[in-house]
């Protein structure tokens, strides 16, 4: 295969996208081992939980797993659960993709903000925490649910530069990218002519995606069984949520096909396939290290501290006796902290 015809998906949806993704990430890898693709990633919506799956599962194949999430991110505050009113959705899409351990770490920290933080309807993060957890990751204006197409779909082609231009900021020049697609839809049609003038404009690269939800075209009607079941409806319903069936896993000479007129942006998809390199170690004990006083061993400073907090919680334990709201007798406490030493 000539480089011309390599790509590389780095937008995809496995079964980790509850309810929203059909692929299976041992059948994604081994569709991508035989494309001969020298990279795969996987961004599910959200959260992180096939990471070390998928990871385990490329490396075996010999394909590079790159790790990514399409994260969800507020209008404003992360905090602010006010309704953004009727047809409006309190959050936007985002995809990002982890080049190296910092990014990796910080996308943990940020999709676990998202669920603890930030959670209205979706795990939701803001540009005030993306901004300090920006390192070591790549970011896209990603597909339709993006704030820029959204912001270009509505007409305000200002405040969609205008939030370019703080997403360029916040990931740097080299490290934010407009992805582009089309999968069929009539939207897209409208939004792609003028998200790449704004991207020629801007000076801000183009990146060729699929926004891949299941493995092959035959698989469309199982998919869209599986939306009728997140969204309530069935498939007989007129007015409902629907996937095209080009949201499938396509060949790399397919999307060439799709983005002849662009080359640039499937090209890119190797360019950033390179730039993404995170090496998992596994196995072994990974345990944090703990400064241990002079003259005391680590058991014996163990045992210390777990004492010492034994006896600051003792007070707590004894008013809770006294008012009649706990019954174990604190001997019982002695000997489980005996027995978790």
């Amino acid at each position: 295969m000539t480089r011309r015809q390599g790509f590389v998906h780095l937008h995809n949806h496995t079964q980790y996208s509850l309810l929203d993704g059909a692929s299976k990430l041992e059948e994604l890898v081994e569709q991508a081992a035989r494309f001969e693709m020298p990279a795969l990633a996987i961004t599910d919506h959200g959260n992180l939980f096939g990471a070390i799956p998928f990871f385990e599962a490329a490396t075996a194949r010999g394909v590079k797993p790159i790790l990514g999430c399409e994260s969800y991110i507020a209008p404003g505050a992360r905090a602010d659960r006010t309704p953004q009113g009727p047809g409006r959705k309190p959050y936007y899409h985002l995809l990002l993709l982890v080049q190296n351990h910092e990014g990796y770490r910080n996308l943990m920290k940020l999709s676990t903000a998202g669920f603890l933080e930030g959670y209205y309807y979706r795990p939701r993060i803001d540009k005030e925490i993306l901004a300090r957890h920006a390192s070591g990751l790549i970011g896209t204006s990603t597909c339709l649910g993006g704030e820029i197409p959204q912001l270009i779909l509505s007409g305000q082609e200002a405040q969609a530069e205008h939030s370019a231009a703080e997403y360029r900021e916040i990931f740097g020049p080299e490290n934010f990218y407009f992805e582009i697609q089309d999968q069929g839809i009539p939207e897209e049609k409208a939004l792609n002519p003028r998200l790449v003038a704004m991207a020629r404009r801007l000076k801000i690269p183009l990146l060729a995606t699929n926004d891949c939800h299941f493995l092959g075209r035959d698989d469309h009607f199982a998919h869209d069984v599986l939306i009728c079941i997140q969204t309530g409806k069935t498939v007989k319903d007129a007015d409902r949520m629907r996937f095209t069936q080009e949201h499938y896993f396509k060949s790399p000479e397919e999307m060439w096909e799709v983005f002849k007129d662009l080359p640039e942006a499937a090209e890119n998809t190797l360019h950033v396939a390179e730039r993404c390199n995170l090496l998992l170690e596994s196995g072994g004990n990974l345990l944090p290290h703990f400064q241990v006083p002079e003259g005391r061993t680590t058991e014996e400073y163990f045992r210390e501290v777990a004492g010492r907090g034994f006896e600051e919680r003792r007070a707590g334990w004894e008013e809770q006796r006294r008012l009649g709201r706990l019954r174990v007798p604190l001997e019982e406490y002695h000997r489980r902290l005996e027995s978790e030493i």
